[in-house]
């Protein structure tokens, strides 16, 4: 079954071909990157101007690449939930226009699922079920415990700030680039990371939740307390990062102990961090980590396509219907089939 994804959540437009949920034939994705770093974060409107320019030409792309047409394509899967809401409108609403034209089924597809399926997509080796998933982007930070591809129970979620966006935030004080996540990664190299006595926040009586506006609060007002150079400001991305990511490692473990749990999903941007990586490989070396590769690490529509495919499978194949609505915070638990 050949699967045409569109993945428009936010501010990657991404087309891809993927055959039977895991033979990836393309994978065109365009960075929005350049778009917004002006504003130092994504501006909606301009997301959307920029999806409605190229979801055309990307779709083309990503067949011509694959070396296919629209009448060999068997299913469309398109993110429909959670995301920007004019966003994912302008990629349902071409998704539900081409099964229309093409009389092929369409399958709205959770962004936050597909990222953890882009682990499976990555590792030739099936995890242990349960398992755990671990979801680190710009949008999401949470745990949730997987039962079977498509039964989700959620541990626990960030109170506030996503993971990556409070990267972006910090990178900013640090007058670095949008996004922070990779300008924040390589100064830490050249920082201590024990400068700092930072730490993320814990929430009462919920151990497994996530918190990172005090973080973001105490870099800040360390910020004023020293002398602007590359050292101080290397030594407060280090510290940042280490306090960051030590929050998810500890939490993590601590959710596999309760649930005994041995095999970890990563799913989102961050999950690309290569100190988070060694740190799960030192500190928990008695976990068996999925990650990502780099290219279905950030956001892409061959996630979206080899999820879509195990969707309309477990269905029955029963289509969409057309009425089917985007939905802008809609939690994983309640997408499920």
């Amino acid at each position: 079954m050949y699967v045409l994804g569109i993945e428009s959540t936010c501010d990657e437009t991404a087309c891809a071909i993927v055959k039977d949920g895991k033979d990836i034939l393309s994978n065109i994705v365009y960075s929005q990157v350049d778009v917004h770093k002006a504003f130092g974060g994504v501006v909606p409107e301009l997301s959307c101007r920029t999806h409605v320019e190229l979801l055309i030409p990307m779709i083309d792309k990503a067949l011509k690449e694959a070396r296919l047409t629209l009448s060999e394509i068997d299913l469309i899967a398109v993110a429909h939930a959670p995301g920007l809401v004019g966003a994912l409108l302008i990629g349902l609403n071409a998704a539900k226009a081409l099964s229309l034209a093409l009389g092929i089924p369409f399958v709205g597809v959770n962004h936050v699922e597909a990222h953890l399926y882009a682990a499976l997509m990555s590792n030739q080796q099936p995890p242990s079920y349960p398992c755990l998933g671990v979801v680190l982007s710009g949008g999401h930070t949470a745990l949730w415990k997987i039962l079977a591809l498509g039964n989700y129970s959620l541990i626990g979620h960030t109170i506030d700030d996503a993971i990556g966006e409070a990267f972006d935030k910090v990178a900013r004080m640090l007058s670095l680039p949008y996004p922070g996540g990779p300008p924040i990664e390589e100064l830490a190299t050249k920082g201590d990371p024990t400068k700092f006595a930072f730490r993320a926040g814990n929430i009462k009586g919920k151990p497994f939740d996530f918190s990172f506006s005090g973080l973001k609060t105490a870099v800040l007002y360390a910020l004023k307390e020293i002398t602007p150079t590359e050292t101080t400001y290397a030594d407060i991305a280090a510290s940042f990062q280490e306090a960051a990511f030590k929050d998810i490692l500890n939490k993590t473990i601590l959710a596999t102990s309760k649930e005994n749990i041995q095999d970890i999903l990563f799913g989102g941007g961050v999950a690309n961090n290569q100190y988070l990586r060694k740190l799960f490989q030192t500190k928990a070396p008695h976990l068996k980590c999925y990650f990502p590769s780099k290219a279905l690490s950030l956001d892409n529509a061959a996630m979206i396509a080899g999820l879509g495919y195990h969707i309309y499978d477990r269905r029955g194949h029963i289509s969409d219907v057309y009425t089917l609505q985007c939905q802008t915070r809609l939690p994983l638990a309640n997408f499920l089939e």
